[in-house]
């Protein structure tokens, strides 16, 4: 491809990324706004759109977000689940899971949907839970998550079941110096990514791909 062709994949991105934020709903936009106020970076809207798409095409029933004050992910992972199922939301922050529960809490009467909120590190957490329970795991925010929770996907998901790492470009952080797209960087997030990404993509357990959406995705189905 040539310049213009990378200028219009830009353009693109960033079209798709208003166009999914002026779908959402106002609580989803207030929630964000809430959460940034909060010091808490939300991510993209375009790729939680995706994610709530995924629980509906995978028919997911049993949801683990595990993140670092994910709220945007998380709530657009509830609405994915219809009014059913059940979401495990696992935060290691004080501030991110303090937030998370206030927002359960408000969605308490307005949901049949079975919400979890765990301050705990995943590590510690998820091999506590029983295995071959769960449909869709999505990870995000720290760069401790990703490897922690990989270790445990095998066990706890169903045949065919997905798990998503946001953020693969490691660019979300508050210090990224162009990510996984620059070799200069050596945040902790983009030097654990340029490993990661191999240790899941040769994983024979599991099949792959990599997209674009918000800061990066890798999708991994459990064959």
């Amino acid at each position: 491809m040539n310049k213009t062709s990378y200028t219009n994949l830009a353009k693109g991105w960033e079209f798709a990324e208003d166009h999914a934020f002026s779908r959402q709903p106002k609580g989803l936009v207030d929630a964000r706004t809430r959460a940034e106020e909060s010091g808490l970076p939300q991510g993209s809207s375009a790729q939680a759109a995706l994610l709530a798409l995924l629980v509906r095409m995978t028919r997911s029933s049993s949801v683990i977000m595990v993140g670092t004050g994910s709220i945007v992910e998380t709530l657009e992972l509830i609405r994915g689940l219809d009014n059913g199922g059940q979401l495990t939301a696992v935060d290691s922050s004080a501030q991110g899971i303090v937030l998370i529960r206030s927002l359960f809490t408000d969605l308490a009467d307005r949901t049949q949907t079975r919400l979890r909120a765990v301050n705990a590190q995943a590590g510690v957490f998820l091999p506590r839970l029983n295995g071959d329970d769960y449909d869709l795991i999505v990870v995000a925010g720290d760069a401790a998550n990703y490897a922690a929770t990989f270790a445990q996907a095998p066990r706890l998901l169903r045949s065919h079941g997905l798990i998503v790492f946001t953020d693969v470009f490691a660019l979300a952080g508050e210090h990224e110096n162009g990510g996984l797209l620059n070799p200069a960087d050596r945040g902790e997030k983009a030097v654990m990514m340029r490993g990661f990404i191999d240790d899941v993509e040769s994983d024979e357990a599991f099949d792959t791909a990599m997209t674009p959406t918000g800061t990066g995705l890798l999708i991994a189905m459990k064959r």
